[in-house]
């Protein structure tokens, strides 16, 4: 799923091509996408702003029926793919499958995709951002201005939740998924399954320091690409996430592979766990 990181880069993508342009269609191509209003009625008005919520996409729409946001929820496997030219129709381009497809004034425009077996990508039309459960309910951002170490603090506090499932948590933290909660835990020197609540002081430190140097990076990494590249330029990056069995960048250690509860967490032993790995 696509994280902060790459969800921003997006946004401005899109603020940089789509904002002060009309809908003149938007094709949703599987009904079952849509979650909330008619997305389809957007047709029409002014894209005004694009911005990043968490890892969703508000598209802000306004037009003589008053202002909406289009809130894109990438699922497990959605994705965007951007056309200089929207191909006539609602044909298929590329491996993904085609969700929505929303065409421009100047002809240009966007596809909303997923290419995994769910189909899990979701669009909301709605008058406030706040409507949409997800939205309403995201924690504290690591790359907000404001973002400080007592919200990392305040997230930790009581949490037997093993670390790497609190950082995926949103309602924890907004916008942090299983890779770069991979990133920010090797950055840290901490285990993805130590409790949250048994972090001292300092290394609680480590974490609010690393959470913000990583996604901060990340962030200006993939500023100015393309939506296309994104995915690519994102796995190029990453210092331990998928990357089991090849040398940590710090210690040079085999970095490791745990998997709990239906996940998995890729980490240094020397770096985060003392020297432990899994059975």
């Amino acid at each position: 799923m696509p994280e902060s990181p790459e969800v921003q880069a997006l946004a401005e993508f899109l603020s940089a091509r789509a904002v002060g342009r009309r809908i003149a269609a938007l094709d949703v191509v599987l009904p079952k996408i849509v979650k909330a209003g008619a997305p389809a009625e957007a047709a029409g008005g002014l894209i005004d702003a694009v911005e990043r919520r968490g890892k969703m996409l508000d598209i802000g729409v306004s037009s003589a029926s008053g202002p909406a946001h289009l809130i894109v929820h990438w699922g497990h496997d959605g994705w965007l793919l951007w056309h200089d030219v929207v191909p006539e129709g609602t044909r298929r381009t590329g491996e993904a499958t085609l969700l929505a497809r929303v065409r421009l004034d100047d002809g240009s425009g966007f596809d909303l995709t997923d290419d995994g077996p769910w189909k899990a990508l979701t669009l909301s039309a709605v008058s406030d951002p706040s409507d949409v459960p997800a939205v309403a309910a995201l924690g504290p951002d690591p790359t907000a201005p404001g973002f400080t170490r007592q919200d990392v603090a305040a997230a930790v506090s009581g949490r037997r939740k093993q670390l790497k499932a609190l950082l995926q948590d949103q309602k924890a933290f907004a916008g942090i998924g299983n890779a770069y909660s991979d990133e920010i835990l090797h950055a840290a020197r901490l285990s993805p399954v130590v409790h949250a609540s048994t972090l001292g002081a300092e290394e609680i430190d480590r974490l609010f320091d690393s959470a913000r140097t990583v996604l901060a990076d990340a962030v200006t990494a993939r500023r100015g690409s393309r939506p296309e590249a994104l995915k690519d330029d994102k796995r190029a990056d990453m210092r331990v996430h998928r990357r089991p069995g090849e040398a940590c960048p710090v210690c040079g250690d085999t970095i490791a592979e745990m998997t709990f509860s239906g996940a998995a967490a890729h980490y240094c032993p020397t770096c985060q766990t003392g020297g432990a790995r899994p059975d």
